[in-house]
């Protein structure tokens, strides 16, 4: 029957200690349908996920799978109740072969010994109903990431009644892998499968859905027709910000302009993070890098500093050709990296603020040892200058404010006098006085000669911040606001797609 509910979420939340990651939300997926679940990060996506596949036990609400109350309380009940998940991160075994990847745990047996003839046959079979064109008697490792991928579907599609989920299958896919994967998707529904695709990427979600789910910060936003949804406008509910003009803007005219460059990107790609990008970054500019989660801006970010290797392009810092990039020669080039989650990769929690600050100071310095004198000096100048809320510098990271462990941050970069700093969310989960004490400190460091690389959800501290902006969309560069053109309208169109 066209339009029949298959797997139903109502009224659902799921509660940590101290945080409502879900809270009441809902979700209808139907047969023969490619239903697209959107949000930001921290949007409730994945916890959606792991509920309906018993990773998480809901706090409340109801799961119905086929009109009937289902309580999965581990993936593998999910899994026989017939809801199968193929995640971004292949989970199969590459020195077995492909049938007994597919059939792992479940192999044919006869006269209690596998079957390995009929169980390559029936892998045979299996894939040629998805016209997956492989020889099942290879190992998993003989084949590309996109053919493992679809694999990976086989097995899930042959182990489930009626219900796929497919977090984020395309993150590692080149444009025609896409489609190749894409093909099998639109076989699996007219084969009346519901199926649940999660992504980032809008052109994407587009090209094969039929409906799109949207939550923000926990919360249900929306059920909506792909057809009937602009681009823009999913993108105005997943951020939840009405966009208009800033007029307290930071750009410098043309004739302000500075023109020495400091940074050139030219073609760079990386396989399944971004595609011939090119970027110019001018001595005591602030070029900002828009665009949503998953668009590629953060990947930039850490291509330049070296924490990841590009496939191929140019890298020139100060007119000097870079073959190679890694963080220690960054750091030598002068180049500082505040990284998006200060938690993982930035702050060290147990560690005294004097500590962190001095840390990438010290890496410059290589083997000569800064003495305690000179640390606790540097550190009561920057706790100083930076406004750091803290008794003293001994104080540990851990038990700082987000603010001011975001300004700690700073100042570990800052104490190497960096020609060039790398910002990426510097403003994410801290207070408004904090923010604007950040914005403050970008615009004055530019206007001293530093160059800054800025990257922001939120776009209106973009456009009071940034002197040019360059806006990602799917791994790839689409537009460069300057001057005038910089606002929040431009960013979003861009985004969505649109001309402006």
């Amino acid at each position: 029957m066209e339009n029949e509910i298959v797997l139903s979420l109502e009224r659902i939340s799921k509660e940590f200690p101290g945080v409502k990651a879900l809270d009441s939300v809902k979700i209808n997926l139907r047969k023969g349908e490619v239903h697209a679940l959107m949000g930001e990060n921290g949007a409730g996506k994945s916890t959606m996920i792991k509920v309906m596949t018993g990773v998480y036990p809901k706090t409340s609400g109801t799961i119905s799978l086929n009109g009937e109350t289902i309580e999965p309380q581990t993936p593998q009940e999910a899994q026989e109740a017939g809801i199968s998940t193929v995640y971004q991160e292949i989970n199969l075994c590459p020195n077995l072969t492909v049938a007994e990847n597919i059939y792992i745990g479940r192999q044919p047996k006869k006269l209690g010994k596998i079957d390995w003839k009929k169980m390559n046959l029936d892998a045979k079979k299996l894939l040629e109903t998805l016209k997956i064109d492989v020889d099942v008697t290879q190992t998993l490792d003989s084949y590309s990431v996109s053919i493992q991928q679809m694999i990976a579907i086989a097995r899930a599609v042959d182990m489930s009644s009626g219900v796929l989920i497919l977090d984020e299958p395309t993150s590692s896919l080149d444009g025609n892998e896409v489609e190749q994967l894409f093909g099998i998707i639109r076989e699996l529904k007219k084969n009346g499968m519901a199926i649940l695709f999660v992504t980032h990427f809008l052109d994407q979600v587009y090209a094969i859905s039929d409906r799109i789910t949207v939550l923000r910060n926990g919360r249900w936003i929306g059920e909506y027709l792909a057809s009937e949804l602009s681009q823009i406008d999913l993108v105005t509910k997943m951020i939840g910000q009405e966009f208009k003009d800033e007029n307290s803007r930071a750009f410098r005219k043309s004739n302000e302009y500075p023109q020495t460059t400091f940074v050139q990107m030219k073609e760079v790609t990386k396989k399944g993070v971004i595609s011939d990008f090119s970027m110019n970054i001018r001595e005591g500019e602030v070029l900002g890098l828009a665009g949503l989660l998953g668009s590629g801006r953060s990947e930039v970010a850490e291509l330049l500093f070296g924490a990841q290797e590009f496939d191929d392009g140019v890298l020139y810092i100060d007119n000097n050709h870079i073959k190679k990039m890694f963080p220690q020669k960054a750091i030598k080039e002068n180049i500082g990296f505040c990284s998006e989650d200060r938690k993982v990769s930035g702050i060290l929690a147990d560690l005294s603020i004097r500590e962190n600050i001095i840390v990438s100071l010290q890496a410059k310095h290589g083997w000569k040892r800064i003495g305690f004198k000179e640390q606790q000096e540097i550190a009561e100048q920057y706790i100083d200058l930076l406004n750091i809320k803290t008794p003293d510098a001994d104080k540990k990271v851990g038990e700082l404010s987000g603010g001011n462990q975001q300004k700690v941050l700073l100042a570990r970069w800052l104490v190497t006098k960096p020609k060039l700093l790398i910002l990426d969310e510097p403003t994410r989960g801290i207070d408004i006085g904090s923010k604007r004490e950040i914005e403050s400190l970008i615009l004055s460091l530019s206007r001293k000669g530093m160059s800054i690389l800025f990257i922001s959800s939120e776009y209106e501290e973009m456009v009071r911040c940034c002197d040019r902006i360059i806006v990602l969309r799917d791994r790839l560069s689409v537009a460069e606001l300057t001057e005038e053109a910089i606002s929040e309208n431009n960013i979003m169109s861009a985004i969505a797609g649109e001309v402006f």
